[in-house]
């Protein structure tokens, strides 16, 4: 049987459990399981990280740990009680693990290893902790190292700040929201501002010196030197170094490494150096011969610095190499630092460019005890410390030092009968009071042992030599009398002997007669000659000797025997047990001086406080001594000099010592009558106050006050205590009558600032510590009342500027943090007084800072744990301070912030403490405080005042830059307090402003802050890791619910008042239900139909609602609000709070329908699009993808909403993107549409985006401007032509001719780049998306492509799947059926299309450029083509063309390309199938094309290379693959198929005619191939020629058997331009008449052919390559390719090139696939290059538009083909007839009197041919924005063409295809810009109103401009429109 367990509560797993059992759980090693019942050795529970799967696991398993029950029962939570930051380290190592891991997958490889290794030692700190043997120190110092590891990793991974108290997580309902505060903000500005250190210490470890030619043994000594005081401030470190320059112990770290401590702030300044001093022990002179001398000696080498400031950059430790300077003059050596910092060159030199001290150096912030823990790298190993010369900055009690510094300056000394000067040498000995060597005691720096001796380095041949040598002497106190230092001096001889010989000694005392050490300073010694060491065996014969020239007697020098001689030394002592000072001495010895006393108490000031700390104790016990020897006469004078001790124990060097005075008075003191006396001076002092002319030594009396009443007090109790508690009363009185005076030089007023304010603020700076004293001796509520009376005594009214008044708040301030205050005895006393000072500092605005910390303390004592006694206390603070608080609060947070760092984050801690106090009042208030708050205000207009104010402040706290960002606990609390303060409120609200009492501000206010509650970030659990959302939801729950609940309640109980506030919050409440929140939806929404009702009921409709949810909708999403569910639950059915089942069938049921489904619909798909716009832009990649998007939603705003200001900023969005990609030429077409907009008129626009404030006209010209530019880097120059011809006739109108000039020659420079540059016709490919993971303007449609340059199928495929990484390829092109569209995935169809150009007549006319056709065949396309070959019935083997058809799918898109996207959606799809006779005549038409073309190219000399028309020719004649013109023979001239199909007998009869006319332009294009074929392929020649004659005979035609229809010879042009040739020049056929042949022939037919059909290919093609050397491909160079319904018949050397320039190259070619793949239905790829289809180039013969029969007038030469026959629209005829009607084409004929004209950019355009790129169809922009009817030549241009002469025939074919009238050119084409139309209104936002003064010049001349241009007409009509752009 399951029992609930009681105490079994939580677990960890132990081992893995598999759960197969029935309801087994499933575990794993370390989860920690919650259990809810036990039952016969098994558990049932769950997995506190999965509480919702519950099952059953053994308990053997499970190792159980206490734990603390909450909420005992159904929804019970288990805490475990182990220590706190253990739980912390458990729950938060969780969290990182899994962004651990994110972050190894955003690559984020360097916060993944950091983060890695402190996880590692936060698990082993916490298993030092769980072991639990450490000492106390220890496991809170482990506990600091924890914490500080979580929050780094917690900043690092951007999570929340934890409050901690004492290493533990605080629970914020466990103590106050000021406390709570205060903890937050005490972290985060230790984080933001790291406390500054006042110590420094800089870590040296000496690693080698670097030099060529060493040799000698080194020693160095290192120092902190300060330049500016020429001084140094430390010892020296002390390193060996061996020949090789590296430490001589290496093993041993003390040796090499040092730590230079104490350094103050003072010293990191660029003055105070590392000073490095080398010395090389060998022999005398460097170089010396070896048979000199084997003396060693200590030499100069050089000296090395670096700056102390240079390191303060370096966070690590950093490696230097310090350059070795050399002293030019040993005479200069002892300032050779010196002369390096000042460089001063001429007393150095550098040794040498490899020289140099290789050394690491770290400064370390921090006092000792830190540095230890922060770098215990540092200290595992032994480190020296090498100390601070003297004290530091800051003395630290405890701290024993009995050091003597000696530094050996300098000597005078003779030669001594010798030539030149001596070499010496010092030895210094230390002798004790017996004379013997003290050992070990003499310190030549920190790095090496103490010695016995020390010598000095040796100067060469110097009798003055000055040595600036130090060293230190570490004496014990016991062994400091009697102790003496000898200098013995020695000449070093540089002889063979090397011998060092005694001439003379100095010595000295280190203790003089009175007691007194030797003092600091300079000290001039005797030298005394002696030249044997023997002499000095006994100290006390030389001891009785003078040892120095300052204490010789006069007339004493009878025993010197020279006294030129001299030697002087340095001395500096610093010691905590001896002092140098006399006075300190005669003081301390007073008892045996007693006379002095009268002289010794004064000097005591004047005696450095060094030394009176050092020897404080006995210095406080000799002051009070003293006082109870003889307090009536030494009283005063002994409570002056206590004053002085006290106040200088105020210094911050001696702060420190405060504990120990402390001490003194707890343990040490033992005055049991001082107090009398102490409290008689003392009120002595006070009573004279106000009369003293000086207040200084008054105002030291009062500073040490604190003092003097522990003292006071302390005496008091050993009084009390020695005799049992008698004179209390005499005592008492004392005090009160001491106060009584304090009260009256307190209440003293004073006119400005005088120096009794000063002394008023002295006092009660110490004021709150005397209270605290006071409580040892006296009641609490006796001290409160004196306490009182001290602070109201206080003057009320005192200057603004008066110090005073900081002063008492301080005093305040102190006052409330005492215990004084926290004991509610005491505290109703002064509470009061506390709140009448700070009511009256905020009412003023002043001292904000004291303010608000008094508050907050007060506060802080207030938790939610001490519900009892506090409501009257919180009462009497919201009685005075609420107003007040709200008003400064409010003030606060609107003044600018400050720049400074320093003031903004107080000015930040200060508006935050306000908030937190506010809160904390709130949040103690219960029903009956707020009503007994509201009821305090009499009049409603006081109440709406505090309400609006209330509000405000809390939409202030909503905001996020309130607190910091990781500050989450603190924001949940406060919105914990905001939505119970909400809840209360809300009563009041319905009750006293609704009806008549109705107040729009309030309930506007009030719905406002609702609203911003719920959106505020830290409310959006959505965001949150699921194991904090856990957590605040069971904390706090879903708040977000709890106010919508509330809005929806207060919302009905408006009734007909919401009228009032429906256009104000429908974008408010819009912003609410973007929230993805399906509750909080489900509440709000319905809201919107009351609004749609009501609007609907006032004003017959609702377009204003409509209109605002718009405009809302649009900002909103592009801020990353809403989603697809919100677009759902908007749109669908779904269930919704309270009586509304759905927001549609609500709206189903009222008499509104048809007008709200509607609107909900045109919401609904508004969001589509903005959702998808949204998604797009959150990628930041600027691809096809983003720009459809918004392509989408500009349509969209036109079409459906017409939004012209929205649709006019997603004009420049689109024109951005394309910018961004460089798509110039669709940028240009985007701008073009807001160019449309504008008119040529003189109205002012407002400034907009950034468009400057400007007239239509001047924004028009810019707009122009910018189009053309971008036109131009996209190379559309015939654009540009069109709107630079607009831009000039509006200067023409203007006669502005300098920009007309500009103009003209800019349309000229256009015209050259369209003849000289290149261009590149792109590829078009059609894309299917399809599947339902699409976003909405792609599901399920297909789209047709403008590739990039270059980019070919498969790039294109690759550049498609990477926008959609998660898109499935098909591999076929069939059409998809249902199931891939309603897929749950997404798939991508895409394979490669062709053009189908407008039946234009630049394409048909004869002559023109290749360079001018490129542009048309690829541009202003609608239609694409893409056909797959297939065979019908049975496949013939042996001849498979007789059953090869063709389906050809015709794609026409909605708007044409280029547009303003580089793809537009298919708007229709035509299916016909070829004929396998009618592919046949398409196929060789198609080849015949692609010959005329490569013979005229080679006519007119444009080919460099042969080898193209060779490869042509051998491919038609020998072809051997296929079988060529013979397989067409077998299959279609066969008497089987005429017979079987009469129905094609004009089929077969135009086929045989297309054979005749090619054997005969083969015959041509070898006779010119003969002309040009080099001579090493003559061979090759004359097999096509023989082939020639054998494929003529197959064909049965004999050489004078062709028809007159096709012996046609080429037209030439004398003068090679038809434009110049009226009449043309026949030539005979001859390849010789190639050389007078025209630059363009009748040969050259339109190059829109691409299907270059190798239907009579053969092997040859391939001999053809090798012979020339091209590769299989070279035909590359004319584009040809192959049609797919040829392919049986095409050769497998096609390439592909899609580069025109100059070179008369037009076709594209593609090679075919490989023979398996051929004719395979099924296995049809999709590359233009492995497929058997023409996707990617079309047929240009359209079966359903060629005239039979043919004809063709006769002509001279050779045969050509009909005009007609390379029109897009003509072809073979076809089996099924497409919708489009057929309409026949006429031929112009090839003579006439005005031969056809070379076409400008304008010329022969179709309807709509420059806008056939547009987005927007005509009829989908029903606001007609532009007008786009069609006009004549004469129209357009405004001027009357001439009649011809005799009639001309028609140019252009009369009965072109007429486009639908769904492709009306939309509204932003380029052709039809003079239309006139009607004006176009802009957005209000962008117009300005007309003024109504008039105007000072007449406006431009534009109306006149037509007759004007009339009467002067141009010889070339040419529209001017740019509306077909």
């Amino acid at each position: 049987m399951w029992i609930p367990t009681d105490l079994e509560k939580y677990g960890v797993v132990l081992a893995n459990f598999r759960g197969m059992v029935q309801h087994g759980l499933p575990l794993e090693i370390g989860d920690t399981v919650q259990i809810l019942e036990k039952c016969e050795g098994w558990y049932r529970g769950f997995i506190t990280k999965n509480p919702n799967v519950k099952g059953i696991f053994p308990s053997s398993y499970i190792h159980l740990k206490n734990a603390h029950v909450k909420n005992k029962g159904q929804f019970e939570t288990v805490i475990p009680t182990e220590d706190s930051v253990i739980t912390e380290i458990t729950m938060t190592l969780r969290d990182w693990g899994t962004m651990w891991k994110q972050l190894y997958m955003r690559n984020e490889g360097d916060l993944f290893h950091r983060l890695w290794h402190v996880m590692n030692e936060i698990l082993e700190l916490r298993q030092q902790v769980l072991v639990g043997h450490l000492t106390h120190d220890r496991l809170s110092d482990i506990k600091q190292h924890i914490t500080a590891r979580l929050d780094w990793g917690n900043e690092q991974l951007g999570l929340d700040l934890v409050p901690r108290r004492d290493f533990s997580m605080v629970d914020p309902d466990e103590i106050s929201i000021t406390e709570l505060y205060r903890l937050m903000e005490r972290r985060h500005r230790r984080r933001e501002a790291p406390p500054q250190a006042s110590m420094h210490h800089l870590f040296l470890q000496m690693k080698s010196m670097m030099s060529s030619n060493l040799g000698e043994e080194l020693e160095v000594f290192y120092s902190v030197y300060d330049s500016r005081e020429m001084r140094p401030i430390s010892e020296r470190f002390f390193v060996r170094l061996n020949k090789q320059g590296l430490p001589k112990s290496p093993e041993k770290t003390e040796r090499q490494c040092t730590l230079f401590v104490d350094l103050g702030s003072s010293d990191l300044r660029k003055d105070v150096y590392v000073v490095a001093h080398i010395f090389r022990i060998g022999r005398m002179v460097a170089g010396e011969k070896k048979s000199v001398s084997n003396t060693q000696y200590k030499r100069p080498y050089g000296c090395a610095v670096i700056s102390v400031a240079d390191l303060l950059t370096a966070d690590f430790k950093d490696d230097h190499v310090l350059k070795i300077y050399s002293c030019n003059a040993e005479s200069e050596w002892y300032q050779i630092h010196d002369s390096i910092i000042r460089k001063v060159g001429s007393r150095y030199s550098h040794i040498g460019t490899n020289t140099g001290l290789n050394v690491s150096l770290q400064l370390l912030h921090g006092d000792m005890e830190q540095i230890r823990k922060d770098y215990m790298r540092l200290f595992t190993r032994n480190v020296s410390i090498t100390k601070r010369l003297g004290f530091s900055d800051i003395i630290i009690p405890g701290e024993i030092r009995n050091d003597l510094y000696v530094t050996l300056e300098r000597g005078e000394f003779e030669k001594g009968g010798k030539s030149v000067a001596r070499n010496v040498e010092v030895t210094v000995y230390l002798l004790g009071g017996d004379g013997q060597v003290l050992k070990g005691l003499v310190c030549c720096g920190s790095g090496e042992p103490g010695v016995d001796e020390h010598r000095s380095f040796v100067l060469y041949h110097s009798n003055s030599p000055r040595w600036a040598e130090q060293i230190k002497l570490p004496i014990p106190l016991e062994m400091f009398h009697g102790t003496h230092l000898r200098f013995e001096l020695r000449h070093c001889s540089t002889k063979e002997k090397g011998e060092k010989k005694l001439f003379g000694f100095s010595f000295v005392p280190l203790m003089q007669d009175d007691g007194r050490p030797l003092p600091d300073g300079t000290h001039e010694l005797i030298v005394h000659k002696c030249e044997e060491t023997a002499d000095l065996q006994d100290p006390a014969r030389y001891l009785k000797l003078p040892f120095s020239k300052a204490s010789l007697q006069p007339g004493n020098n009878q025993t010197i025997k020279n006294s030129k001689e001299s030697f002087w030394i340095q001395s500096s002592l610093c010691s905590t047990k001896l002092t140098q000072n006399g006075d300190m001495l005669d003081l301390l010895k007073w008892r045996v001086h007693p006379d002095r006393i009268i002289d010794c108490l004064p000097k005591l000031k004047d005696i450095d406080g060094t030394e009176i700390v050092k020897f404080l104790q006995d210095t406080l016990d000799t002051l009070f001594g003293i006082l109870d020897e003889s307090p009536q006469r030494y009283g005063l004078k002994v409570f002056d000099c206590l004053v002085h001790v006290i106040n200088l124990l105020q210094d911050s060097k001696f702060q420190l010592f405060k504990p120990v005075m402390d001490n003194y008075i707890e343990n040490h003191f033992a005055g049991a009558l001082s107090y009398r006396d102490l409290i008689r001076v003392l009120k002595w002092y006070v009573d004279r106050i106000i009369d003293a002319e000086h207040q200084e030594q008054i105002q030291q009396v009062l500073k040490a006050s604190e003092y003097l009443f522990k003292y006071i007090v302390q005496s008091r109790r050993l009084y009390a205590a020695a005799t049992g508690g008698q004179n209390e009363e005499e005592f008492r009185c004392s005090v009160h009558e001491l106060f009584k005076s304090i009260h009256l030089f307190l209440s003293h007023e004073s006119k400005g600032i005088s120096p009794i304010t000063h002394t008023q603020a002295v006092f009660l700076r110490s004021f709150p510590t005397v209270c605290c004293e006071l409580l040892k001796i006296f009641s609490m509520r006796e001290v409160a009342n004196l306490a009182r009376d001290t602070l109201s005594s206080l003057p009320a009214l005192t200057h603004t500027d008066c110090p005073l008044q900081a002063v008492k708040l301080q005093c305040m301030a102190k006052t409330v943090d005492s215990p004084l205050y926290i004991n509610p005895e005491s505290r109703c006393v002064l509470l009061p007084v506390v709140l009448r000072l700070l009511h009256t500092h905020l009412q003023e605005q002043r001292e904000l800072v004291l303010c608000a910390n008094i508050l907050t303390s007060m506060l802080t004592l207030n938790t939610p744990a001490t519900e009892c006694g506090v409501s009257e206390e919180v009462n009497l603070v919201m009685e005075s301070l609420s107003g007040v608080l709200l008003r400064t609060i409010l003030e606060v947070t609107n003044r600018p912030q400050p720049a400074a760092t320093s003031l903004r984050l107080q000015y930040q801690d200060v508006t935050g403490e306000f908030v937190a106090c506010l809160l904390t009042l709130l949040q103690q208030l219960k029903d009956k405080e707020y009503q007994q708050l509201l009821s305090r205000f009499p009049t409603k207009d006081e109440l709406t005042s505090f309400l609006l104010q209330l509000f405000t402040v809390f939409r202030i706290l909503i905001r996020p830059d309130m607190f910091p960002k990781d500050w989450t606990v603190m924001r949940l609390v406060a919105n914990n307090v905001i939505i119970t303060t909400i809840l209360y409120l809300s009563d009041t609200l319905r009750n006293n402003f609704l009806n008549e009492k109705f107040d729009f501000k309030v309930w506007e206010s009030y719905f406002y802050l609702c609203i911003i509650f719920i959106n505020q970030p830290c409310l959006q659990l959505e965001m949150f890791p699921p194991s904090k959302r856990k957590k605040v939801l069971e904390k706090y729950g879903d708040m977000r619910v709890m106010i919508g609940c509330e809005i929806f309640s207060m919302w009905q109980h408006l009734g007909d008042y919401k009228l009032n506030l429906i256009p104000t919050l429908i974008g408010p409440f819009m912003e609410v239900t973007l929230v993805p929140q399906m509750d909080l939806r489900n509440v709000l929404i319905p809201i919107f139909h009351d609004m749609m009702d009501c609007e609907q009921q006032r004003s017959g409709n609702f377009k204003q609602v409509e209109a605002k949810l718009i405009d809302k909708l649009d900002g909103l999403m592009s801020e990353g609000k809403g989603d697809e569910t919100y677009r759902e639950l908007f749109n669908n059915i779904i269930p919704l709070f309270g009586p509304y089942p759905s927001l549609l069938k609500k709206i189903e049921r009222e008499t509104w329908r048809e007008s709200g489904v509607s609107h909900i619909a045109t919401v609904t798909r508004l969001m589509e699009r903005l959702l998808d716009y949204r998604d797009c832009m959150k990628i930041g990649e600027v691809d096809g993808k983003t720009m459809g998007c918004t392509v989408n939603l500009l349509n969209f705003y036109k079409t459906e909403l017409n939004k012209e200001e929205m649709y006019i900023r997603y004009i420049h969005k689109l024109y951005e993107l394309h910018l961004k990609a460089q798509n110039y030429t669709e940028a240009s077409y985007t701008l073009l549409l807001y160019d449309e907009l504008l008119e040529w008129t003189e109205r002012p626009l407002r400034e907009f985006l950034t468009y400057p404030m400007q007239s239509e006209w001047q924004r028009k010209e810019c707009l122009h401007l910018t189009i053309v530019h971008n036109f131009d880097r996209g190379k559309c120059w015939e654009n540009c032509i069109i709107l630079c011809r607009e831009l000039a006739n509006q200067y023409e109108a203007y006669y502005d001719y300098r920009n007309l000039s500009k103009m003209r020659m800019m349309e000229a420079s256009f015209y050259d780049k369209i003849m000289n540059q290149q261009r590149l016709e792109p590829e078009f490919f059609r894309v299917g998306f399809y599947g339902k993971k699409f976003p909405f303007f792609l599901r399920n449609k297909e789209f047709v492509c403008r590739g990039n340059d270059y980019e070919r199928l498969e790039a294109f495929q690759q550049r498609m799947l990477s926008e959609f990484p998660h898109a499935i390829a098909m591999q076929h092109a069939n059409l998809p059926d249902q199931t891939i569209h309603q897929a749950d995935a997404q798939y991508l169809q895409i394979y490669a299309v062709c053009p189908v150009p407008e039946n234009q007549d630049v394409l048909q006319r004869d002559g023109v450029p290749n360079n001018i056709k490129s542009f048309y065949k690829v541009n202003h396309i609608w239609r694409f083509r893409y056909d797959r070959p297939f065979h019908k019935g049975t496949k013939d083997k042996e001849n498979e063309f007789k059953s090869l058809w063709v389906e050809r799918t015709t794609l026409t898109l909605a708007q044409s390309l280029p547009g303003i996207s580089r793809w537009f959606e298919v708007e229709k799809r035509e299916l016909v199938e070829m004929s396998p006779l009618e592919n046949a005549s398409e196929v060789i038409e198609n080849k015949t094309l692609q010959l005329r073309t490569l013979i005229a190219q080679c006519q007119m000399r444009q080919m460099l290379n042969i080898n193209p028309l060779t490869m042509c020719l051998n491919g038609v004649i020998d072809a051997a693959v296929n079988g060529g013109l013979a397989r067409y023979q077998e299959a279609f001239f066969a008497k089987d198929y005429i017979a079987n199909h009469p129905e094609d007998g004009e089929k077969i009869t135009r086929l045989r005619e297309l054979m005749f006319e090619q054997a005969h332009i083969l015959e041509f294009g070898l006779a010119v191939h003969e002309k040009f074929v080099p001579q090493d392929m003559r061979p090759l020649h004359k097999k096509l020629v023989d082939q020639f004659h054998v494929m003529r005979s197959s064909l049965g035609i004999q050489p004078q058997e062709f028809p007159a229809y096709v012996r046609v010879s080429p037209l030439h042009f004398a003068n090679g331009s038809p434009r110049t040739c009226r009449t043309p020049v026949p030539n005979a056929i001859s390849p010789e008449g190639g050389r007078i042949v025209a630059r363009r022939s009748p040969l050259s037919y339109p190059a829109v052919n691409r299907y270059s059909s190798s239907s009579l290919s053969s092997q040859a093609s391939n001999e053809v390559s090798n012979i020339t050397g091209q590769s299989e491909s070279s035909d590359e160079v004319f584009n040809m390719q192959p049609s797919p319904s040829t392919s049986s018949l095409s050769s497998n050397h096609s390439g592909s090139h899609n580069v025109n320039s100059s070179a008369p190259s037009s076709n594209r070619a593609s090679p075919l696939p490989s023979d398996k793949h051929k004719h395979s239905r099924e296995n049809a790829c999709l590359s233009p290059r492995d497929r058997l289809c023409s996707g990617i180039f079309s047929s240009p013969l359209d079966p359903t538009q060629r005239m039979i029969p043919f004809q063709m007038p006769v002509d001279s030469a050779l045969p050509r083909c009909e005009p007609s026959l390379p029109t897009p629209e003509t072809g073979s005829l076809c089996k099924n007839v497409r919708s489009l009607s057929p309409m026949p084409t006429t031929r112009s004929p090839q003579k006439s009197i005005v031969p056809p004209l070379t076409p400008s950019p304008t010329d022969g355009l179709p309807m709509g041919s420059l806008a056939s790129h547009s987005p927007a169809r005509s009829g989908s922009y029903s606001s007609g924005i532009s007008s786009l009817s069609r006009c004549s030549v004469s129209e357009t241009c405004g001027i009357d063409l001439p009649p011809p002469d005799p009639p001309l025939p028609p140019t252009v074919p009369t009965d072109v295809p007429i486009r639908r009238g769904s492709k009306t050119p939309p509204p932003y084409s380029v052709y039809e810009r003079n239309n006139p139309r009607r004006a176009t209104p802009l957005p209000h936002s962008l117009s300005v109103p007309p003024s109504t003064d008039n105007p000072s010049l007449s406006s431009k001349p534009q109306l006149n401009r037509v007759q004007r241009i009339n009467s002067e007409p141009r010889h070339r009509p040419t529209p001017r429109k740019v509306s077909q752009l």
